[in-house]
């Protein structure tokens, strides 16, 4: 699988009907359980497959630059032991699993993936290009 956005973040960003700088982005670690699917919308669709502890803070110091968005690296604490990282998703957390919309999802080009945890913290490094963005 190739990263790549879900369907409805798309058609919400075409309708002006997200907002990223004041909404609560945040990344989520998957397992290898989680299959990509476009048509998935909350995070509810993620499933069990979010790693416990496996939610990231708000993503701080949020830049919109050339038509990228990006964010400080952002740091998981103390991960729950015995688990693996082998996909990242980023929602926008609205507290509620069944209407967090996800907006993106990574398996590939995150350095670092998979991430095995022992109990310590993570800490995803964000490509100084940004986290992702609208080409056209």
């Amino acid at each position: 699988m190739a990263n790549a956005y879900y369907t409805r973040y798309k058609e919400q960003i075409a309708q002006a009907g997200i907002n990223l700088a004041s909404g609560n982005v945040k990344a989520v670690l998957l397992t290898s359980g989680y299959s990509f699917s476009a048509a998935h919308q909350f995070e509810s669709d993620l499933g069990a497959n979010i790693l416990t502890d496996g939610k990231s803070p708000n993503l701080a110091s949020k830049t919109f630059t050339g038509g990228f968005f990006d964010a400080a690296d952002v740091t998981f604490s103390a991960v729950t032991t015995a688990q693996t990282a082998t996909k990242i998703a980023f929602i926008l957390d609205t507290g509620t699993p069944a209407t967090s919309s996800l907006l993106a999802f990574f398996d590939t080009g995150v350095t670092g993936l998979p991430f095995a945890t022992n109990g310590g913290d993570i800490t995803l490094t964000f490509d100084a290009s940004g986290i992702f963005g609208i080409s056209g």
